[in-house]
């Protein structure tokens, strides 16, 4: 059931790891860090801004997307997790968005990024003001990148 996602260990854990990896990167908050782990998931799921996610494999897989993502993307989580991150983009826009993740990769997180996704169904929409930034686990390992906006527009 979709509106229990964020319930399950895996999203917990992952949700945990997004918001650290977020606050060690940038000093700030993504979401207000109240409550247990579990009430953390459940505040990004539901948050009103976009936050996707993908792992480390050779063409990394899409891992994670709260409530607004799904809905951007017009997926459900099944659809949305196991896609590859690139088909987020359209080939023409690929290399520009391979640069955007390599950027983040060296530094951590990349800001102010903006560029053209095209959701599960095929309709574009611009991306504004998002910031990226590598997932660690609780051992400091790299184990994903995320992004994060609330500014699109459809195209």
């Amino acid at each position: 059931m979709a509106t229990l996602i964020w319930m399950t260990p895996s999203a917990v854990q992952w949700s945990r790891w997004l918001l650290d990896s977020y606050r060690h990167w940038t000093g700030r908050e993504l979401i207000e860090r109240s409550g247990s782990s579990e009430a953390q998931s459940r505040m990004l799921f539901d948050a009103p801004f976009i936050v996707v996610s993908h792992g480390v494999e050779a063409d990394p897989i899409l891992n994670y997307g709260n409530q607004r993502a799904l809905d951007l993307w017009e997926a459900t989580w099944n659809e949305l997790v196991g896609t590859p991150s690139r088909l987020t983009a359209e080939p023409v826009n690929q290399p520009e968005r391979e640069r955007m993740l390599e950027a983040a990769k060296s530094r951590g997180f990349f800001d102010d990024y903006r560029g053209v996704r095209v959701s599960m169904t095929g309709r574009r929409f611009l991306v504004e003001n998002a910031l990226i930034w590598t997932v660690m686990d609780t051992a400091g390992s790299t184990v994903g990148q995320a992004a994060s906006f609330s500014q699109w527009t459809r195209l």
